[in-house]
């Protein structure tokens, strides 16, 4: 697919570039890693104790590159992944060109999404789904944090000393497979901070459409910045320093990830500006502020999205038949049904 071939053309580079992975990831490894460390890095006192510690952290960071690292798994694998990591907008917002579909209005669900694109003559392939994954990977975080409520409280009272040690198990178990899920999510979140991972000018200026600015259209534009210029000049220190303060009140999920990505959209045509200026080379200090502001944009909305999916796993229910997470914690309600299993 398309993004396969921007990779290809990337190996074009130098030696420098040529350290960039073989396929497209936005970051490259170096930036998603540092979005993943100072997003858990920031988590604050009302999270779990196991998340605060410096081993959560380079969890965290590096199965935050996990998504790109399973590339190439063949088909159907690859066609329901590749395409999750952007979403191709044009500068109002709009997926692809002015036929497709706003991204203030997506569907509720991929399915009705990719019909309208069809409808509207776009391929998926072309348009990506990116808000949709992270809108997966939120909702999936919410189910992990509530599983690891129940048995957390459950653990701590019971009395069955089997039962009791089914309880530690199974969080232990649930306690790594947050932190995976914490790594992919960080992942999406990552490539919808990347502007080239918005816009149908992911890799130079699209040379179908206008060009007023004379931006280039250099097919190795997207490695170079986010592969060996990103690790030559980001770091932890300045990506947590540029980190904007928590974003928690009136949270709706299905407006903020359109909002998060607009903003990165917004960015687009500042790129193009910027690199015309000659502000992404070494002795230039632009592009380093530049990238930092990026990778700082992705840290500040995957920290916000860990918060936010512990808050919401407080009121939900989880298990068969359902217990209710609050319930638990409050000690009124027995999980073990609901937890170990009833046939």
């Amino acid at each position: 697919m398309k993004r396969i071939a921007v990779a290809l053309a990337a190996l074009t580079l130098g030696a420098a570039v040529l350290a960039t992975p073989a396929t497209v990831s936005a970051w490259g490894n170096t930036g998603h890693r540092l979005i993943g460390m100072a997003a858990v890095r920031g988590l604050p006192g009302e999270m779990p104790a196991f998340l605060r510690t410096p081993g959560a952290v380079a969890e965290v960071g590096e199965l935050s590159r996990e998504p790109d690292r399973t590339k190439g798994g063949g088909q159907p694998h690859d066609r329901e992944r590749d395409t999750a990591h952007f979403v191709d907008m044009i500068e109002n917002g709009r997926i692809v060109n002015d036929q497709g579909l706003s991204i203030d209005a997506l569907p509720q669900l991929k399915s009705e999404y990719d019909a309208a694109l069809a409808t509207a003559g776009i391929k998926v392939d072309d348009a990506g789904y990116l808000p949709y994954a992270i809108m997966d990977g939120y909702q999936q975080l919410v189910r992990d944090f509530a599983i690891w409520r129940v048995l957390n409280a459950a653990e701590a009272r019971e009395r069955d000393p089997g039962k009791r040690a089914w309880y530690r198990e199974d969080r232990i178990r649930r306690e790594a497979l947050i932190l995976r899920d914490m790594g992919y999510l960080g992942h999406y979140v990552g490539d919808g901070s990347q502007p080239h991972h918005t816009t149908i000018h992911y890799n130079g200026w699209n040379r179908d459409t206008p060009n007023p600015q004379g931006f280039t259209t250099s097919r190795q534009t997207h490695g170079a910045f986010e592969g060996a210029f990103a690790a030559r000049v980001a770091r932890l220190d300045a990506v947590e320093a540029a980190m904007a303060a928590p974003a928690l009140d009136g949270f709706d999920l299905r407006l903020r990830v359109p909002a998060y990505l607009k903003t990165t959209l917004a960015e687009v045509t500042p790129f193009y500006v910027l690199e015309k200026a000659g502000g992404f080379t070494d002795s230039d200090a632009r592009g380093g502020a530049f990238v930092t502001a990026r990778l700082a944009a992705g840290a500040s909305e995957l920290r916000d999205l860990f918060v936010l999916a512990w808050r919401d796993s407080a009121d939900d229910s989880i298990g068969w038949p359902a217990v209710k997470v609050n319930e638990v914690e409050a000690g009124t309600v027995d999980p073990w049904l609901a937890m170990y299993g009833e046939d």
